[in-house]
């Protein structure tokens, strides 16, 4: 029931209670029972629900919830939730892995299927019950108020490793303000009398030297944890104080840093695009990067991560999507949210793309370029000492400007001649195919490729430090939405004040956080990203479209959107909801458990002593235990918060609204029961009472006459009263 309603002052009022209940009743706003939205269907024999002779007060006003300021505002916040560092370097990487332009197809298909119609079902809820993630599942039906806890469990996972490569991002960014770039060129060490490169920067390269032992200064196995890395500590620090002052006010302030945090990442993006189509090469890049391999599409694990990727880049089961759609107002037009948004996050991942093989494609031409140079260094060098014989050298070959078709042409005859001993001359074939193909992601592509392509740019810091800025925007926005999803069901559940809420969830944040920011916290980041929210958000959205498709009903579900937009939704909404999405679902869940147990459980570690410094290692018994604890961990609500509601071990809320009238009912009704206070209030009976709340205040009410009760879970039929009572309840 709403805080701030008359009953509910009254009740944690000192004053006498002295009211009658007539009197209660009379201070009730009049409204028109059959057009309460407390009926989810057409009344019998209606073609159009009937309108309130008086009109209401606005219900949105009524209860005391925060409420975005304006369309726009909110449209950023989604749109920065749901754009992320996942569409930079992520999306990229499984189209070019994936067959190129031929990725887009199964992505496309399944964005269709399952990412636009789950949007559209997370933002109606949220919407229309106005409630967080807890808040939400509980009022649908409490048993399954584990839905929103697993979704908060998992929100709290992200959010940990999630803002430490914001702290990273930050750490690039400050470094980015020097010429060269500190990641440019390897360092000089002093060896006696003579400077030498450092070895395991000449064993590797400088931006990898950099990032593995600069930036991170990493353990070779995540058994040594290394101690901290204060430099990593002081990066975090700063990267929670910058998500505590976008949240500390809630919308209010989350709302106007998203003009900024969502808006700037496209300005980079474009700038980034335009000087990228300038650069030698930049076209040899998108072209492969487009070219589609069509057989790709025959593949199971094509589909199989297009739809994790759908899953995960429209933020859905994060309980972020939910929250920020509970401020709106109920009739505002949420299918039109769902379409914007994913077509946004769409059009941004082939936009990331572009710029990504662009730069990436200046690289390849960068490295293949050096490649001519020193094979052909090499070359020289068997030609002056007799190992290749000059007659083997086209005569029109110039070694003072060979490019690479001319190396290519010397490369096939002295392999055609030297067949037999041509492995032992070590030349590289220096094919900008090969270059193209070499695969990388995450931080692989952001602080390693990306950050080498860079160097070669003209003014070269200034496009470092846009570009790293842009990662830190990217990464703020999802970390608003992951800390709303995380604030506003305990907020909906309890009274505190936001603020102290949102600083103390930082600091605690912080303190946790510290694990990922010792020498070994990179190999805990990629434990974290692998297990804490794969599987456990797959389950918790299916379960949220089972409970809306089958156990609410998709029907009366329909009819509520009806309600609540204006017009019907298509009927394509009615199979996806019911059928299609959870099907697919199932065998994403099933695909997921399967490379679980195919694939070893294990990490890249870092090498210092080897030439190939990157190595797999697995995971150590104890490491392995705390992988699969994170899946265990988020999915554990889901099973107790079912069972102790079942039988009854703790209350479900469903008396609730009573008790806020119980001391106006007090003087009348002390001796009766529930039932019979409901009776004696309106003189009918339990299953016909309607509900004395305003029209707003219910959303998941039964069609027509129908009771409402959820039959599939056996629960005996709940009259109005209770189950309007339901969402403020707690576990």
């Amino acid at each position: 029931m709403p805080k701030n309603t008359k009953v509910t002052q009254r009740e944690h009022s000192n004053e006498p209670v002295t009211e009658s209940v007539a009197d209660l009743l009379s201070l009730e706003h009049p409204m028109d029972y059959k057009s309460s939205q407390m009926s989810m269907g057409l009344s019998p024999g209606s073609t159009a629900p009937v309108k309130a002779l008086i009109p209401s007060p606005d219900p949105d006003a009524e209860d005391g919830r925060p409420a975005w300021n304006n369309k726009l505002e909110y449209i950023l916040a989604q749109v920065g939730f749901s754009v992320g560092l996942g569409n930079v370097w992520r999306f990229p990487y499984l189209c070019q892995k994936n067959g190129g332009g031929a990725y887009l197809v199964p992505y496309f298909i399944l964005l269709l299927l399952i990412g636009i119609p789950l949007f559209f079902l997370e933002l109606a809820v949220g919407q229309r019950i106005r409630r967080g993630s807890i808040g939400v599942w509980n009022y649908v039906n409490p048993k399954l108020g584990g839905i929103g806890v697993s979704s908060l469990i998992v929100c709290s996972f992200v959010g940990l490793y999630y803002n430490v490569i914001i702290g990273w991002s930050i750490f690039y960014f400050f470094q980015s303000f020097q010429f060269p770039l500190p990641w440019a060129e390897c360092p000089m060490q002093i060896n006696g009398t003579q400077a030498i490169v450092v070895p395991e920067c000449e064993k590797s390269s400088a931006t990898t030297y950099f990032w593995y032992r600069q930036t991170l200064n990493i353990t070779s196995s995540i058994d040594d944890t290394g101690g901290l890395n204060w430099k990593m500590v002081l990066s975090l620090l700063v990267a929670w104080i910058l998500v505590c002052l976008a949240v500390i006010k809630g919308i209010q302030s989350s709302g106007k840093v998203m003009y900024f945090s969502s808006l700037f990442p496209y300005v980079v993006l474009f700038c980034f695009l335009v000087r990228g189509l300038m650069l030698k090469g930049a076209v040899d890049g998108i072209a492969h990067m487009f070219t589609p391999k069509l057989e790709k599409m025959l593949e199971p694990q094509v589909w199989r991560e297009a739809a994790t990727q759908v899953f995960f880049a429209l933020g859905l089961g994060f309980g972020g999507v939910i929250a920020f759609s509970s401020y709106n107002k109920r009739d505002n037009n949420c299918h039109f949210d769902a379409l914007l948004v994913s077509t946004i996050n769409f059009v941004t991942s082939i936009l990331a793309t572009l710029v990504v093989f662009a730069v990436l494609g200046f690289k390849a031409n960068v490295m293949n370029e050096k490649c001519v140079v020193d094979n052909a260094e090499t070359i020289l060098g068997f030609l002056n000492t007799g190992v290749l014989s000059k007659e083997l050298i086209p005569p029109h070959i110039n070694f003072s400007q060979l490019s690479a078709q001319d190396y290519s042409e010397m490369y096939g005859v002295i392999k055609a001649v030297k067949e037999d001993s041509f492995g032992e001359l070590g030349l590289d074939a220096c094919l900008l195919e090969d270059e193209l193909n070499k695969s990388v992601q995450g931080t692989g592509l952001a602080f390693i490729a990306f950050t080498e392509a860079m160097t070669h740019f003209p003014a070269s810091p200034f496009w470092s430090v846009m570009f790293f800025f842009m990662l830190i925007n990217l990464g703020l926005g999802s970390m608003i939405g992951t800390m709303t999803g995380i604030t506003t069901p305990i907020l909906d559940a309890f009274k505190i004040r936001k603020e102290i809420l949102c600083v103390g969830c930082c600091i605690v944040a912080f303190l946790l956080g510290l694990l990922f920011v010792q020498r070994s916290g990179n190999y805990f980041v990629t434990m974290f990203d692998d297990y804490s929210a794969g599987l456990p958000l797959t389950v918790v959205v299916i379960l949220e479209n089972i409970s809306v498709a089958w156990i609410y009903g998709t029907k009366r579900f329909m009819q509520d959107l009806e309600d609540m937009l204006g017009f019907k939704p298509y009927a394509f909404y009615y199979y996806m909801w019911r059928y299609v999405s959870p099907a697919i679902l199932v065998v994403l869940i099933i695909a997921t458990v399967i490379e679980m147990v195919v694939s070893p459980a294990g990490y890249n570690a870092w090498v210092e002593a080897e030439v190939s410094a990157v190595r797999f290692h697995s995971y150590p018994p104890w490491a392995s235990a705390m992988a699969y604890s994170l899946i265990v961990l988020a999915m554990l609500p889901l099973p107790i918060v079912f069972i102790v509601r079942h039988f009854n071990l703790i209350s479900d809320g469903s008396n609730k609204l009573s008790v806020s009238y119980r001391k106006g009912m007090m003087k009348d009704i002390s001796n009766l029961e529930e039932q019979d206070e409901q009776r004696f209030i309106l003189n009918k009976n339990p299953s016909e009472t309607p509900s004395p709340m305003p029209a707003h205040r219910a959303y998941l009410g039964p069609g027509g006459t129908q009771e409402m009760t959820n039959t599939n879970y056996g629960t005996s039929t709940k009259t109005g009263y209770q189950n309007i009572g339901s969402p403020e309840s707690g576990l």
